[in-house]
């Protein structure tokens, strides 16, 4: 999958641990790389449904057509994707907490 990130802070996260590391913690900072390392390796959304680990799943009211990646505790990425094959993924923000 080609991934793309909606904001500088998200690539440089993604390329610098630090970066993450400051943002949200060592654990999520960890795991945000390695959900993006997934993203890419992965030939479509239809492959994420089948890693349990991640929590994959669309979300729904005011979130529709955005999609739930599990980090670390109750921090996920949330993505979308750009075409309707799912074959290019927005990495949009991490999400706290519920937030």
């Amino acid at each position: 999958m080609q991934v793309r990130f909606r904001t500088t802070e998200l690539r440089e996260a993604f390329e610098r641990c630090r970066k993450g590391m400051r943002l949200w913690g060592d654990e999520v900072a960890r795991r945000y790389i390695q959900r993006v390392k997934i993203l890419k390796v992965a030939n479509s959304a239809d492959d994420l449904f089948k890693i349990a680990p991640l929590k994959f799943h669309p979300l729904t009211e005011g979130r529709k057509a955005k999609y739930s990646i599990a980090l670390a505790g109750q921090s996920r990425l949330i993505a979308t994707f750009e075409d309707l094959a799912m074959t290019v993924v927005w990495v949009e923000e991490v999400t706290h907490n519920g937030d």
